[in-house]
């Protein structure tokens, strides 16, 4: 079950029960199950503050996934800047709605165990990325 959220902002997202169906068929497909899995819509500003007390870190940045799977079952809160995914969405030049879904289901591949610490697992990332991102276009 995916539950979503806002924090500073006045975002307002559309596409719950779409988006709740695609994560889940992303788990299948990965051989996971979705469990509950909680997306909070925020500003840059309220992302910071999450970085630096619960990570230490003192810069801004898109996403933060923190994960609460337990074997096959995929939990976890994704924490997203609305203001991040839009400056992403000028600088990469591409619509807000698919870098919006780019940064979501980066987060449920962390989620399900994918990484990007390395060369080699940013191209998985960003294959796996692609392939679901072509997979939500049938679901619509």
């Amino acid at each position: 079950m995916v539950s979503y959220f806002t924090q500073d902002t006045s975002f307002v997202f559309k596409y719950k029960r779409l988006n709740s169906n695609w994560l889940k068929q992303v788990c299948a497909n990965e051989g996971k199950k979705l469990g509950a899995v909680s997306v909070i819509f925020c500003s840059d500003k309220y992302l910071l503050g999450v970085n630096i007390k619960y990570l230490g870190h003192d810069y801004y940045t898109d996403i933060i996934t923190f994960d609460y799977c337990e074997g096959a079952c995929v939990s976890g809160d994704l924490f997203i800047s609305v203001d991040s995914v839009k400056e992403n969405s000028v600088f990469y030049k591409t619509c807000f709605e698919d870098e919006l879904n780019r940064v979501i289901v980066h987060g449920v591949l962390h989620l399900i165990g994918y990484d990007d610490h390395t060369e080699p697992d940013v191209a998985m990332m960003r294959s796996k990325e692609d392939q679901y991102l072509e997979l939500r276009k049938t679901l619509l």
